[in-house]
């Protein structure tokens, strides 16, 4: 477990200027009236309307992924120039009810041409029209497309997959459901971005937000939220693909992923924590030192695991 690079001793350096950023944001969204999040549908519907507008990438190409009598369409952005080198499966966050792959093509392009990969972003179905298991099913829909398509549409075979806050949950119970298919095998890392990992609100960091409204939108209806496929912290972790887990000292899931990478090395997994101090959820998207420190970190950490 890579608990020697839990803090880097560069980001020091970067420590007042976060500071600095998240006072701003804390006082911009207190004026705005949204320092809490959506307490009933109509509110939740508000949050989603007032997603500062992006526009979607030319490079990416939208398709529809098949297998299993299922479709979900997917958006792919192949690198800049180059055959690919690789795939990486992309779930994107917004706490199972807001955002769209294409509100990653930015972020998507920049990892495709970094890593020479293609990016495939899964456009899951989104809480509370279609609560659990709408999602996991989709993501499970792209990533058996993306196993049986790799080598005819990218010729490759070499598989990787992330995800952050509620994307990482959907990686883990993405990963869970391929291996009781026994089809691991292709995927050489997986990347675990301020994952919120405990809807049941039984562990420190669940307790903190198991009860927020988008929370029991996504799974209300579910007796038991300890399933894996809604809580992957009470999940059979082993035999996993070697993880990156990232997050922020500031973050309400800070301690989620904490035990997430004790149970994955308990579990005999390959594990590396990398911890940033005076960063907030969702972080890495601000325009600060410490979230290009994070993406550094993460592509050094793919391009490893591509290379091994």
């Amino acid at each position: 477990m890579g608990l020697s690079q839990l803090i880097d001793a560069e980001l020091g350096a970067y420590i007042e200027e976060s500071r600095t950023f998240n006072a701003a944001a804390i006082a911009a969204a207190k004026a705005a009236g949204s320092a809490k999040g959506p307490t009933n549908y109509e509110e939740l519907k508000r949050a989603r309307d007032n997603l500062p507008a992006r526009s979607p990438h030319p490079r990416a190409v939208e398709h529809v992924a098949e297998a299993g009598g299922r479709t979900v369409p997917v958006r792919v952005i192949r690198p800049d120039g180059r055959e690919p080198r690789g795939v990486y499966l992309d779930i994107h966050g917004g706490g199972f009810f807001m955002s769209s792959a294409a509100r990653s093509d930015g972020r998507n392009v920049a990892l495709a041409d970094a890593l020479g990969v293609a990016v495939v972003s899964v456009d899951y179905r989104l809480a509370p029209e279609n609560p659990w298991p709408a999602a996991p099913d989709d993501c499970e829909t792209a990533a058996l497309w993306v196993l049986d398509q790799a080598r005819a549409l990218f010729g490759v075979d070499r598989l990787l997959i992330g995800g952050a806050s509620a994307g990482a949950n959907l990686a883990l119970t993405t990963l869970f459901r391929l291996r009781r298919r026994e089809l691991l095998e292709g995927f050489a890392g997986v990347v675990l971005q301020y994952g919120a990992y405990d809807l049941s609100g039984q562990s420190p960091s669940g307790r903190l937000y198991a009860d927020e409204w988008f929370i029991e939108a996504y799974a209300g209806h579910v007796t038991d939220r300890t399933d894996p496929d809604l809580s992957p912290l009470y999940g059979d972790l082993a035999g996993l693909p070697p993880a990156l887990l990232i997050a922020g000292t500031l973050d309400l899931v800070f301690e989620d992923t904490l035990a997430m990478a004790g149970r994955l090395a308990a579990a005999g997994g390959d594990v590396d924590l990398h911890v940033f101090p005076e960063s907030h959820h969702g972080f890495t998207s601000f325009p600060t030192g410490m979230a290009a420190a994070a993406k550094r970190t993460t592509t050094s950490w793919l391009g490893a695991r591509l290379a091994a």
